[in-house]
């Protein structure tokens, strides 16, 4: 799909429900053909969430306390340590990390951004404008 094939957006509540038929929490995708895709949030979440487990040096995706205890009570734990944010028909992608010790926190982090960025965009079509991570601390343990 080209780019002048789709529009993208983040739903509010309101347009929801407007739409009637609209998913709660997703991204929008207008085709020229008159039809919309709709991607769950957590779609992108987890996709984000794949692509930095699969980067070496990764430890872990790490979140704060809430996203913690949100993921104890069932929420799939490739989403925690991801924040997304819709801006027009760009996306920004804050991730916060752990990283292995005895790796270069300036590669893994520059790794993840490219990682996260080529992974959505290739799924999903979204343009990723930017891609922050946040190292919250050294696996101390994984590197004996």
């Amino acid at each position: 799909m080209s780019e002048k094939e789709k529009k993208t957006k983040n739903t509010s509540p309101a347009e929801q429900s407007a739409e009637g038929a609209a998913v709660r929490d997703c991204t929008s995708i207008a085709t020229e053909s008159g039809g919309v895709i709709q991607i769950a949030n957590d779609v992108v979440s987890n996709i984000a969430g794949l692509a930095v487990m699969e980067v070496e040096g990764v430890s872990k995706l790490t979140g704060n306390i809430t996203r913690e205890l949100i993921t104890k009570l069932g929420r799939k734990s490739l989403s925690k340590g991801i924040r997304l944010d819709f801006s027009g028909n760009e996306l920004k992608v804050d991730v916060s990390i752990e990283v292995k010790f005895g790796y270069n926190i300036v590669n893994v982090s520059k790794n993840v951004q490219d990682r996260v960025r080529s992974n959505i965009n290739t799924m999903t079509g979204l343009k990723v404008s930017t891609v922050n991570v946040r190292v919250s601390g050294i696996d101390t343990a994984s590197g004996e």
